[in-house]
């Protein structure tokens, strides 16, 4: 597949990383020298300085036989423009835009991007995505992670073990045996900086990350086998009312109504100004650094932080300075990766990682073939797909024991109308159903094949 990414930032550069691996033709393009001669040396991808919506740049990049164009740029209007001119000059198939100005995306302009206006097949809108994830996992307390698939049938959450865990240095196939009714599979473990796909024998120990596949009725069941069995708070504050916050505080008002909610904004105006669009929080005008104002906050007695501003730094002492006074947990945004290792070790409880998020969404659409849903975790080391099985699909009529699934590959649910499967070794796959696959990232192609065409390939 031949993709054009106009923008090297970290979302740029990031989805091209992934594309390159996995033998795509991709070619950047960014108007930054720079940030050009870095990929260069960095990725095998082709990179060149341009104006990325110049109709004389998206032909030197090749646009009149690419497949895609993926506009992630740091300008909403360059990304669209960029699109339009991929599509009214060069017919490129299929355009993807991030954008981030909320007023391009209300709802009374929805026509604006149709085909006969501004033709984007898929746009992507961070703030929102990100808000959505955080979300999610304030619904389940106790998971660094957590992704929804099959329209919210099916979880794949994120569990950091420790000695308390019941569970650990047993064998998961005890767990099945133990457990026959909960419906789980464990996917994936990270350990001392390796993903592992595990088998039948192995073990979890205490520091080790898993990750496991469930019926989302399950997950509140299987949450304290994991060692992890915090309630969901009920009084959370939040820090930084960008649009991330304003969104997060929008959807915790509509969708966690027992929740109390305090949000703390640096900024005047727009405290004043998000006030209008909130109902039930209470908005605070003041540093997120001054212990006065996190005490007026109550962050005491607050269950959950949620450090949301532009910079990492008051991100992370904001986060620290609630969990020392008596805070229980803080949910932190890091756009620099590098602060991302240590933040376990300092006391954060939950990374967010915009980045990673845009990354997954706007792959979900890159993907090929029946994929409905797609996560990517720790930059690119594995991604969960949801797909839907094809006739022509090995994965179709015979038991999952008899099928040699790829090395690197664990199928972690099936999905059939409305009912949830957790696979065994008897299950079998048929026509139709979406199945939820965790593939290690030299197996991602191979799993994406698997929803396209017949594995003859393989």
């Amino acid at each position: 597949m031949k993709v054009i990414v106009c923008g090297a930032g970290q979302v740029g550069s990031n989805i091209a990383r992934q594309l390159a691996r996995e033998n795509n033709d991709v070619t950047l393009i960014d108007q930054s020298a720079d940030l050009v001669r870095k990929i260069s040396d960095e990725l095998d991808v082709r990179a060149m300085v341009g104006h990325a919506s110049h109709p004389d740049v998206l032909e030197r990049a090749g646009a009149s036989d690419a497949d895609m164009l993926i506009a992630v740029t740091y300008s909403d209007e360059i990304n669209m423009v960029a699109c339009q001119v991929a599509h009214s000059i060069f017919n490129v198939p299929k355009k993807v835009a991030r954008i981030r100005s909320q007023q391009y995306l209300d709802h009374a302009w929805a026509h604006l991007f149709s085909r006969e206006n501004l033709p984007i097949d898929v746009i992507t809108s961070p703030e929102i995505e990100v808000a959505q994830a955080i979300e999610r996992r304030l619904k389940v307390p106790g998971a660094f992670d957590t992704v929804s698939f099959a329209d919210g049938l099916v979880q794949v959450i994120g569990v950091r073990l420790d000695e308390t865990c019941p569970i650990v240095n047993t064998p998961l196939r005890q767990l099945t045996e133990l457990f026959p009714d909960l419906h789980i599979v464990v996917v994936a473990i990270y350990r001392n900086g390796v993903m592992i796909i595990p088998a039948s024998d192995d073990q979890m120990f205490p520091g080790d990350e898993v990750y496991f596949a469930a019926d989302t009725n399950h997950v509140a069941r299987a949450m304290p086998l994991f060692g992890h069995e915090e309630q969901e708070a009920r009084s959370i504050v939040v820090v930084g009312g960008g649009n991330i916050g304003l969104h997060l505080a929008q959807f915790i008002e509509k969708n966690m109504r027992n929740v109390s909610l305090k949000l703390i904004e640096f900024d005047r105006e727009r405290a004043e100004k998000i006030l209008e669009h909130l109902e039930r929080t209470v908005v605070l005008h003041g540093d997120a650094l001054d212990p006065e104002m996190l005490h007026e906050a109550n962050v005491a007695h607050a269950e959950t932080i949620v450090a949301l501003t532009n910079d990492d730094e008051v991100n992370i002492l904001s986060s620290l300075l609630a969990k020392g006074q008596g805070c229980e947990t803080a949910v932190t945004l890091i756009n620099n990766p590098v602060f991302g290792n240590l933040m376990t070790s300092l006391g954060i409880d939950v990374v967010v990682d915009p980045r990673a998020t845009t990354v997954s969404g706007i792959l979900r659409h890159i993907r090929r073939g029946r994929i409905r849903g797609l996560h990517s975790f720790r930059d690119g080391v594995a991604e969960v797909v949801e797909g839907e099985a094809l006739e022509t699909s090995r994965l179709v009529g015979k038991p999952l024991r008899e099928i040699n699934l790829p090395t690197g590959t664990i199928v972690g649910a099936i999905i059939r109308g409305d009912a949830v499967e957790i696979p065994r070794g008897d299950s079998v796959i048929k026509t139709d159903d979406r199945v939820v696959i965790l593939g290690l990232r030299d197996s991602v192609r191979k799993v994406e094949e698997m929803f396209s065409v017949s594995l003859e390939f393989f």
